[in-house]
C-alpha cells in the first residue's frame, strides 16, 4: 500500500513539473517528492503499529489484573465462564440443528396421505431431524386408533421434545448466579485482608488499604462481566426454545387437520 501510495504521488508530480517546469526542476521536484513520500511512509508506519500496540497493551491489562484478583478466586470465576459458555455453544448448535421448514414438512405428509401412502409419510418423517419430525411420526404411528388417540400421542410426544430443548438451562442459570457470587466472595476475603493490613500496620493509610480494596474490586468486576456474558447467550437460547416450542405446536394442529382429512377421504 505504500509503495502504491508513493508511485503515484511521484507519477503526478513528475507530470506536472514537465508541463511546466524544466529538467533541473523536475529533478529537484522529484526529490522534494521522495523526501514527503518517505516521511508519509514513517506515517504509515505509526498508524499501522498503534492498533497493534494498545492491542497488546489492553491484552496485557487484562492478564496483569487477573493476576492481581487473587488467582484463586479468579481461576474460579474464569472456570465457571469457561463451562457456562460450553454449555451455552452446545445448546445453541443442538437448537440450531432442530430448526427446519416445518411447512415443506407438512406439505410432504400432506401430498403422501393424500395419495393413502401413509408408509411414505412415516419415511419422510424419519429422514427429517428435528423434534417437529418427530412428533409427526409419532401421530402417523397411531394414525389407524383414531384422532383422539394421535392427538394425546402428540401432545404427550411433544412434551418430551419440550424438555429435551430446555436440557442444561439450569445449570448454565446455575453459572449465572456462581459467577457473580464468587466475585462478591473475593470481596469479602478482600476486605477481610484489608483490615488484616489494618491492624498488623496499627495504621488506617490508603497504602495499607489498598490491597485488599484492589483484591475486592477486581473479583467482583470479573465476576459480574462473566455473568452478562452468560446472561446475553441464555437469553438467546430462551428465544430459540420458544420458537422451537411453538413450532412445534403449529405443527402438531396442522398434523391433526391433515390426518382428519385422511380420514375422511379413506376412511367413509
Amino acid at each position: 500500500m505504500k509503495k502504491v501510495f508513493a508511485f503515484i504521488a511521484m507519477t503526478g508530480l513528475l507530470i506536472g513539473a514537465n508541463q511546466t517546469i524544466n529538467a533541473q526542476d523536475a529533478v529537484e521536484a522529484a526529490q522534494e517528492v521522495q523526501e514527503v513520500v518517505e516521511a508519509a511512509e514513517e506515517t504509515v508506519d505509526e498508524i499501522v503499529q498503534a492498533p497493534v500496540e494498545e492491542q497488546q497493551s489492553i491484552h496485557k491489562n487484562i492478564k496483569v489484573k487477573f493476576i492481581e484478583g487473587n488467582a484463586g478466586f479468579m481461576s474460579l470465576v474464569a472456570i465457571a465462564m469457561i463451562i457456562g459458555l460450553a454449555l451455552c455453544i452446545e445448546r445453541i448448535i443442538f437448537l440450531s440443528l432442530c430448526e427446519i421448514n416445518s411447512k415443506k414438512l407438512l406439505e410432504d405428509i400432506q401430498a403422501s396421505l393424500e395419495n393413502g401412502d401413509i408408509e411414505g409419510a412415516k419415511k419422510i418423517c424419519r429422514d427429517t431431524r428435528g423434534p417437529v419430525a418427530s412428533i409427526c411420526y409419532q401421530g402417523l404411528m397411531r394414525i389407524d386408533q383414531g384422532l383422539d388417540v394421535v392427538e394425546r400421542s402428540v401432545v404427550s410426544y411433544g412434551s418430551v421434545q419440550a424438555s429435551n430443548l430446555e436440557k442444561n438451562l439450569s445449570w448454565i442459570t446455575l453459572f449465572i448466579a456462581m459467577s457473580p457470587s464468587l466475585g462478591f466472595l473475593g470481596t469479602v476475603i478482600g476486605m477481610v485482608q484489608a483490615f488484616d493490613d489494618i491492624q498488623q500496620a496499627g495504621d488506617i493509610s490508603p497504602t495499607v488499604v489498598a490491597g485488599g480494596m484492589k483484591v475486592a474490586l477486581i473479583t467482583t468486576i470479573f465476576g459480574i462481566i462473566v455473568a452478562l456474558i452468560l446472561q446475553v447467550f441464555y437469553n438467546y437460547i430462551l428465544s430459540k426454545v420458544e420458537a422451537l416450542n411453538t413450532d412445534m405446536e403449529n405443527s402438531s394442529v396442522s398434523l391433526l387437520d391433515i390426518i382428519l382429512k385422511y380420514n375422511l377421504k379413506f376412511k367413509k
